[in-house]
């Protein structure tokens, strides 16, 4: 899984068309929808735009909570599929641990679909450290990643430490890397910023290059593209990352009241 691309969120569709066209132009090489954005034909048909051989692009999507039950996983990942135009996707997301999610019935599908290769790697979002660990031991195929908001102002310690264990081995998403522009108030990642001559929200996202951790941010105009795909160049030491860590303030964005760590 290339360890940088682009979050397709609430994003229409000639806009999500144009905003992949250019990320794949830039060099981009993840793009990451789901079900739930609407706008999965659109993903497909700026891949297919474009023309980028399907071996060389990492696509991940999602199915909802509202359809996890098993019929409803095999049948709406064919519908996916057909939106997106390919034969198979690199990772498929249970996207949130609601709704008719049941690990048991809900991982048996994911993994017939792995098995029947229509999935490379199976994944969770949203998933606590404890239904992280129920997936994984019901599962009979890996779990390769749980996707997370995840930024300075949550940094997700104890599930990265989880995730790192040599027994689990998950890999860390994060969305909303840059806490929607949040980072930019941050005086810790202000002054990391200056000292390394770039911007407070491509700090935020070499940050989370330093913990091993796969950011896909979400952005339109070719300008934030290209700035968060600079952040590739951006080379924090011990001591901006010490910095980053000792930042106090947290802040969750994306807080539904039936969001698993509000039960």
């Amino acid at each position: 899984m290339p360890t940088f691309g682009l979050g397709t969120y609430q994003m229409d569709y000639d806009e999500c068309v144009e905003s992949v066209r250019t990320a794949l132009r830039m060099g981009y090489r993840h793009i990451d929808t789901a079900e739930g954005y609407d706008n999965e034909d659109a993903v497909g048909d700026a891949v297919d735009e474009y023309g980028i051989g399907r071996e060389d692009l990492f696509l991940a999507t999602k199915i909802g909570p509202q359809n996890l039950d098993y019929d409803h996983v095999l049948t709406n990942a064919d519908e996916s599929l057909d939106r997106l135009g390919v034969e198979y996707v690199d990772l498929l997301y249970v996207h949130w641990p609601t709704g008719e999610y049941e690990a048991t019935d809900t991982l048996e599908a994911f993994v017939e679909l792995r098995q029947e290769g229509l999935v490379e790697e199976i994944g969770v979002s949203n998933f606590t450290v404890e239904l992280l660990e129920e997936a994984i031991e019901v599962s009979e195929e890996p779990i390769f990643a749980n996707q997370v908001e995840m930024h300075p102002l949550l940094p997700q310690t104890e599930l990265r430490q989880f995730c790192a264990q040599d027994d689990v081995d998950v890999e860390l998403v994060a969305y909303s890397p840059i806490a929607r522009g949040d980072v930019a108030d941050v005086d810790a990642l202000r002054a990391v910023a200056d000292k390394h001559d770039a911007t407070p929200q491509q700090v935020s996202l070499a940050w989370l290059r330093e913990k091993d951790v796969t950011a896909i941010p979400k952005a339109t105009s070719e300008d934030h593209l290209r700035e968060n795909w600079l952040s590739l160049g951006v080379e924090l030491d011990d001591e901006d990352v010490e910095k980053i860590d000792a930042i106090e303030e947290r802040r969750r964005l994306v807080d539904p009241d039936q969001a698993p760590w509000n039960q």
